[in-house]
Order: C-alpha cells, then structure tokens, then sequence
C-alpha cells in the first residue's frame, strides 16, 4: 500500500481504502488478522496515530473488529461489506468521470470507447474477465 502526499484524500482515508481492497480482494480473510498499528506504519513510513484513526473507520463500518489482547480481525462478513464499499466507491467515480466528460463535450459513445479502453489497460483479477476476451460486463 502506498499512500500519496499529493492527493486531497487524508492518508487515514487512503489507508483505510487499501485495507478494504485488500479485504475485497481476498488478501485478508473473514476471521484472519491484519497487520498490528506499528507494523503497519512502520510498512507505509506513517505515525501510529494515522493507522490507528483508520482501523477506527473500519471498525465503525463494521469491516474489522477487535479481540483484546489479540489484535485486529477482519469481520465475518467483511469481505462482502468492502466488496460492497468498493462498488459504492466506483459508482462515484464513474459519475464523477461522466459528469466532466458531459462538461467536456464528450458523447455516449466517446464516454463508452474511454471507460472500455481504461477497462483493457487493467490486469482482470477473476476468470472470464479477461480484456483479450472481449468481455463486455
């Protein structure tokens, strides 16, 4: 995970976003633990604090949750709970692209060939999503 000191978005927000990624993607399991505040900060050079202030976010959202003692825990159903952030998040993301694209002048179809273009530059994560397939979900 990197976090990026250019970006209008806090770094606890951007640390929270690349758990729940993380969490969406299968690199951590319902029931397994995440990496403890320090290791974590001490991996993307941040303070304790900031890692701290965004496993708080995630704990809120009910991804994670806390064992005394034993460290954090990706929640039973925290997978689908980030799967279902990261479409949430998406969804703005494509309205936010589409509205500036309208601004631009950009049609239905210049709008469609850009999002299929960014789609086949993308390496595909699960079988039958392959670009080179022609997938068209």
């Amino acid at each position: 995970m990197k976090l990026d000191p250019g970006s209008h978005i806090p770094f606890y927000l951007q640390i929270a976003d690349g758990i729940r990624d993380a969490v969406a993607a299968g690199v951590y399991l319902p029931g397994e633990p995440l990496p403890s505040l320090r290791a974590l900060a001490l991996e993307i050079h941040t303070n304790p604090n900031t890692v701290q202030k965004a496993y708080d976010e995630l704990a809120r959202e009910g991804l994670i949750y806390s064992r005394r003692g034993k460290g954090l825990f990706v929640a039973e159903q925290g997978d689908e709970s980030a799967r279902a952030s990261a479409q949430e998040s998406l969804q703005r993301s494509f309205l936010e692209g589409i509205i500036a694209a309208r601004a631009a002048g950009m049609s239905s179809r210049e709008i469609r060939k850009a999002f299929t273009a960014a789609l086949n530059i993308t390496p595909a994560k699960r079988t039958g999503d392959s670009p080179e397939k022609g997938n068209r979900r």
